[in-house]
């Protein structure tokens, strides 16, 4: 406290700052940058402090340009589609994560991607700035004959063009601005990258997210051996650098309080405190020497729940890593004790140790085990995954935009299953070619999305099947399934103005819209792009009755077939 009256000037800037973060250089407002990003046509050449580069004013246009496209379900792909509120959405990210904004605005807790490196050889999206949203839609999502996305919509970026750089900023820049904005206010966001274009992305996410927000660099050890030396230094580590979307609501710790005891110990208090309701197989009975069977009851008398399942609580109890302690209204509450040592203690390392977190030669070897072949190059572990998504979520949503090989689905599967977590995912993928040289291709996998899908079946079956007669799956209230979603354009036509240039064009349109849907458009495509334009989650809960469908009970009512019935 200062005993200064408040500055109003500076909680505005404060408050604008955590709104439009892209428009502050060196925490003053960026007048060129401000107008950038309000939608007028600039472009930047003021000498100053900032990331620039050929192409950023059209890396813009391509942001705020809004989409008609939309998804639609794909039941026979998903597993366990009308229950399940996991995602896999297939398509051209970009038009994917302007899609998700009504609907998935500020709900997600954590995103990570895996973008591509820049190393000169990998492939990235091809952003055509120029053409029409229409067109753009057509291209991205066009398919041969054989039903593959063609490679227009990706192009190789050698280090021998002139904009080398400027092409992956231009396209990594919208896809982490549409990103922001799916954060929650406690949201974050990890970035695996390498040393190619680890000091673009800090300043491109400088710009993005506010230099304020940044977490840390974290440094991983991606390989072991000696590594490639063709620099005269061997490179076996990468980088997964991590912002905040607002450092003061950011618990990097994940949902767990630390508590000190006059004996030292460190302990860390188990989440009685959250309603029963949220997760049912949570409220269990565990016996204590002290006071006999203790239940997870919050603070109000209400039943809570535990934050681990009843087989990892014994074990802990079984390695007298648990105290029992009464509280003054005669509830009792369970802590865990963190043993000396333990890195976690005070806060999370920023060296992600290979001992823990694996290499990329686990990941290659764990997915290899599924598919029983090497079907994917260097994917990331799991347990690279797990690590991360672990200190961070216990049942929010986890997005994965350059998914691959889904292996964040397999950690939040995975971790779900070992911790009684209820994380949900939504992966996006392209459905990008694999070579045809690629055993991946030769096996029948015609595209990568091809491959995250089918990867996240087998570990739906790989867990069910190790846990058959462990686990009670209808009683557990375990997620082993996941929706399958892929972009396409309107069910509903158009309206071109831009193309009515006389009396006659009009006329043609206003007949053209006396139908407004599409031809050959499918009831439960027309409902999921209601549900997405409406604001509401691809997991809503639908129920069909009379000829109306009911989303999330009565929220809303959807006719999409005649009817006189009076609502």
């Amino acid at each position: 406290m200062d005993g200064k009256s408040l500055n109003v000037v500076e909680k505005k800037l404060n408050d604008f700052k955590k709104i439009l973060p892209e428009a502050f250089t060196e925490e003053k407002i960026d007048w060129e940058k401000l107008k950038a990003a309000l939608g007028e046509d600039i472009e930047f050449r003021e000498e100053r402090y900032h990331l620039n580069w050929a192409g950023k004013s059209e890396a813009f246009r391509a942001l705020q340009t809004p989409t008609t496209a939309t998804l639609f379900p794909d039941k026979e792909e998903s597993v366990n589609f009308d229950n399940s509120e996991n995602l896999f959405i297939e398509g051209e990210n970009l038009e994917v994560m302007k899609v998700l904004q009504k609907s998935y605005f500020g709900k997600i807790k954590m995103i990570y991607i895996d973008p591509p490196y820049n190393t000169g050889n990998d492939f990235i999206y091809s952003d055509k700035f120029a053409e029409s949203r229409e067109d753009y839609l057509k291209r991205s999502g066009s398919k041969d004959e054989n039903g593959l996305i063609t490679r227009e919509g990706l192009f190789r970026n050698s280090k021998d063009s002139g904009h080398y750089h400027s092409n992956w900023l231009s396209m990594m820049y919208p896809r982490l601005f549409l990103a922001r904005n799916l954060l929650r206010e406690d949201g974050v966001i990890f970035v695996s990258i390498d040393d190619n274009e680890v000091h673009n992305m800090r300043m491109l996410m400088n710009e993005v997210f506010g230099e304020e927000n940044f977490v840390e660099t974290f440094v991983w050890r991606s390989r072991l051996g000696k590594g490639s030396t063709s620099k005269k230094t061997a490179t076996l580590h990468e980088y997964i650098v991590c912002y905040s979307k607002n450092n003061e609501s950011l618990n990097i710790m994940g949902d767990v309080r630390i508590k000190s005891k006059q004996n030292k110990e460190r302990i860390r208090q188990w989440g009685q405190g959250d309603r029963r309701e949220d997760r049912p197989t949570m409220f269990y009975a565990v016996s204590s020497k002290e006071f006999g069977n203790v239940l997870p009851i919050r603070p109000d008398g209400t039943e809570g729940r535990w934050r681990v399942s009843s087989e990892k609580f014994s074990e802990f109890l079984n390695k007298n890593l648990v105290v029992f302690e009464k509280q003054n209204d005669g509830r009792i509450e369970a802590y865990r004790i963190i043993p000396e040592g333990t890195k976690t203690e005070t806060a999370q390392d920023s060296i992600l140790d290979s001992k823990i977190v694996k290499t990329t030669a686990h990941g290659s070897k764990e997915l290899n085990s599924l598919f029983k072949f090497n079907i994917f190059d260097y994917p990331k572990p799991s347990t690279l995954l797990k690590h991360i998504v672990g200190i961070i979520t216990q049942e929010e949503i986890i997005l994965d935009f350059f998914a691959g090989s889904s292996t964040t689905a397999y950690a939040v599967l995975d971790l779900n299953k070992e911790d009684g977590g209820s994380r949900k995912f939504i992966m996006v993928q392209m459905p990008e070619p694999c070579d045809e040289n690629s055993e991946a291709y030769k096996a029948g996998y015609k595209t990568i999305a091809e491959i995250g899908k089918e990867r996240i079946r087998r570990v739906i079956k790989k867990i069910k099947a190790e846990n058959d007669g462990k686990l009670d799956f209808a009683k557990s209230g375990l997620d082993l399934g996941f929706k399958v979603f892929k972009l396409c354009q309107s069910n509903f036509k158009i309206w071109r103005s831009d193309r009515i240039g006389s009396e006659e064009e009009l006329l043609r349109q206003m007949e053209k819209h006396a139908d407004p849907v599409a031809k050959d458009a499918e009831i439960d495509d027309i409902l999921y792009e209601l549900l997405l334009k409406s604001g509401k989650e691809l997991t809503s809960e639908i129920e069909y009755k009379d000829g109306i469908f009911w989303i999330n009970k009565n929220e809303i009512a959807i006719v999409l077939e005649k009817s006189t019935k009076t609502l």
